[in-house]
């Protein structure tokens, strides 16, 4: 694997099946699958969904990170299942679809500050595991387009957006102009709207793997049972 990440995904079902099939990549499986027939869009599908597809379909816990010298895969396995074990699900009332930025993307309902704390925990306890970015991935990311604390997080932790600058998010499109995004939201939220979990429930750690094809795939879950 090129990469690993630390994500939420949902279980295999009518949600996962949908999300899938909307990027066009399944990393239950690890294959390609068919896009959804949805009428009224502002682009094909594919155009939509190319810049989120090869990630899945995920909630970022700890972002994508190149093995640090001195570790390995079955030692971020074991680390893994040890967090796992400590750590307690996280309930909320549900997801809502929303223009994040814009991007189409999945947001939750209620207070977020357990979720926030347990992704704070994941990128902590995991950081041993993580190669420091090295200067053309860091200006990829253009620290001076970002606030002085992301900085800080992209020099700490390799990324600009976690501990107090964290947002869970479940990505569905990429950068949309506003008329784009607002109907691509009018489009799809018959779709998958009655979908969505209600109560949403992280209740495992997903590993995903970035392979040589550069696409992500589920590697293993860790149920959370603190």
């Amino acid at each position: 694997m090129q990469r690993y990440a630390i994500y939420y995904a949902p279980d295999a079902g009518d949600f996962a099946d949908f999300t899938a099939s909307w990027l066009g990549w399944d990393p239950h499986l690890g294959q390609t699958v068919a896009h959804p027939s949805v009428e009224s869009l502002p682009q094909g599908v594919s155009d939509l969904t190319a810049t989120p597809r090869k990630y899945g379909f995920h909630g970022t816990i700890k972002p994508p990170f190149h093995l640090a010298p001195g570790t390995d895969a079955n030692g971020l396995r074991a680390a893994c299942e040890a967090l796992s074990v400590r750590l307690a699900p996280v309930t909320l009332p549900g997801l809502q679809l929303v223009d994040l930025h814009g991007f189409v993307a999945l947001t939750p309902l209620g207070d977020t500050t357990a979720l926030a704390t347990m992704a704070a925990e994941v990128v902590m306890a995991l950081d041993t595991f993580r190669a420091p970015p090295g200067p053309a991935e860091i200006a990829r990311r253009k620290p001076d387009q970002m606030t002085d604390r992301q900085r800080e997080m992209l020099a700490q932790w390799g990324y600009p957006y976690v501990m107090d600058q964290f947002q869970f998010h479940l990505t569905l499109t990429g950068s949309l102009t506003p008329a784009d995004s607002a109907a691509t939201l009018t489009a799809l939220r018959p779709h998958l709207t009655p979908l969505l979990p209600k109560p949403f429930i992280l209740r495992d750690l997903v590993l995903f793997g970035q392979g040589q094809d550069s696409l992500f795939r589920i590697l293993h879950r860790y149920p959370l049972s603190g």
